[in-house]
């Protein structure tokens, strides 16, 4: 194991403090026949957002596209190098609604070695490694299909050291995934992060997965009619005043093109314009600092093995 802890970019690896200002959760390409006609896929937009981003002070995008979404891996060096923004990019497999039956079948046995190959050697011909592993759960609970790609995490985990980032659905079953995650298959709580959290706003499931030592990335601006923007200051305040903040990261989570704020929505911008002043009226810039900059430096910094 490495000495020293690192960020895993698109470019290389970065030391923690190198990451700056960071959108802990959000996406430059994604591809879903959830998402028919409305997939992230232009590469023209993705550099002009980023561009955007960087224009407000941001420094760092942790893209959660996994496995089989459309990452478009090998545009993601470009894009870090044209707008001076670090790029971290996810292995992972997402719920099965996102993939055909056969391309599941294809992964089947092999599912660990796919993520640690993207960790550690890099994804397809691209060479880019990825940072992160993202799964997701279900809607107040854990079916097959996600014991299957949170137990194939667990593994890839603990052979490279690798972050999982957790897609929890309309943000439930938080407690559930820390049972199986750190509980049955012993992934440190620190190593894992829980998004979407914020949009099922219980402040005592919040509490308790941030006492049991799990990050909680509060995202999703981008989403009309989630409980995001205006129930998040009390979530945060609960929880910085419970000893937590320590435990806070935010994100966009933009996943269709009109959310993006060069196509007329919020976007990545959205977070430093918007988001950020707004916690600090009630909160104190010294948090949102912290939020913004040393949390995900400690996340996403591993001792790669």
């Amino acid at each position: 194991m490495s000495a020293v802890a690192v960020v895993r970019t698109v470019l290389g690896d970065v030391g923690p403090q190198e990451l700056g200002v960071c959108d802990a959760h959000d996406h430059l390409f994604i591809r879903s026949p959830q998402l028919p006609g409305r997939s992230l896929g232009d590469a023209s937009a993705a550099q002009a957002e980023l561009g955007a981003f960087r224009a407000v002070g941001g420094d760092a995008v942790v893209q959660w596209t996994p496995y089989g979404m459309g990452r478009r891996v090998a545009d993601l060096p470009l894009l870090s190098r044209a707008t001076g923004v670090h790029v971290v990019c996810a292995t992972g497999l997402h719920q099965a609604a996102h993939y055909s039956p056969e391309l599941l079948e294809s992964l089947r046995g092999k599912l660990a070695e796919v993520f640690v190959a993207e960790l550690t050697e890099g994804i397809g011909p691209s060479g880019v490694r990825a940072g992160i592993i993202k799964v997701a759960g279900g809607f107040h609970g854990l079916d097959t299909h996600a014991r299957w790609t949170m137990a194939a995490a667990a593994e890839a985990h603990r052979a490279t050291g690798a972050p999982i980032a957790v897609h929890l659905e309309l943000g439930t079953g938080a407690l559930d995934v820390l049972d199986l995650l750190c509980g049955e298959l012993g992934v440190a709580p620190h190593r894992v992060i829980l998004g979407h959290l914020n949009r099922s706003p219980d402040l005592v499931v919040q509490r308790q997965a941030a006492d049991a030592g799990a990050y909680l990335a509060f995202d999703g601006p981008s989403r009309a009619h989630h409980a995001t923007d205006w129930r998040m200051p009390d979530s945060v305040r609960a929880l910085a005043e419970a000893g937590c903040g320590d435990r806070l990261l935010l994100g966009g989570d933009t996943v269709v093109a009109g959310a993006r704020s060069v196509d007329g929505g919020p976007g990545m911008p959205y977070l430093l314009r918007r988001v950020g002043p707004r916690l600090a009226v009630e909160l104190g810039e010294e948090l949102v600092r912290r939020v913004f900059r040393e949390n995900p430096a400690r996340a996403f910094a591993v001792e790669w093995c």
